[in-house]
């Protein structure tokens, strides 16, 4: 998804800058709003049923921000299969993320934290938590380290 899911509205869409920072084009958009890709640089967008679906290529996945089994399905899809750019709540202390980070090939902070875009293009309030960006795969990872303006990255080992 382009989008946070808060509030509401189902429809908050990462802003452009992020994309910009990471300097990369994706195969394919798992989790795109149902209103279309606002500045996602991909080729193609799925706005429905992506967890039933194949993916293919280098994805980008910004999911639904609900309960934490919702999280943990996004997750589990997206290391299974391996490359790509997911955002997230950067909730360390929450199980799911305990869970789930150590599997990434990178990790990276966003400071500060992102005010996510309405439908209309105007931007949200600053939401309670911040974001985090996973890498699956050097390519990501690599993306992570060119967007290191963003915030503080690390990275996993072994």
């Amino acid at each position: 998804m382009s989008h946070e899911r808060r509030g509401e509205s189902n429809e908050w869409y990462t802003p452009k800058y992020i994309f910009d920072a990471l300097d990369e084009g994706f195969d394919l958009d798992v989790a795109c709003p149902v209103g279309g890709p606002r500045h996602t640089p991909a080729n193609r967008f799925y706005s429905d049923s992506a967890l039933e679906r194949e993916w293919s290529g280098f994805v980008w996945m910004n999911p639904p921000f609900g309960h934490q089994s919702t999280k943990r399905a996004w997750l589990s899809k997206f290391f299974a299969h391996g490359s790509g750019i997911a955002l997230l709540p950067d909730r360390t202390s929450a199980p799911w993320w305990q869970e789930f980070a150590p599997m990434a090939t990178a990790v990276l902070f966003i400071a500060p934290k992102v005010k996510f875009e309405r439908p209309d293009g105007t931007r949200g309030e600053q939401p309670g938590t911040g974001t985090t960006l996973f890498a699956a795969g050097e390519r990501a990872a690599r993306s992570l380290a060119r967007a290191k303006p963003l915030g503080s990255a690390f990275k996993f080992i072994g």
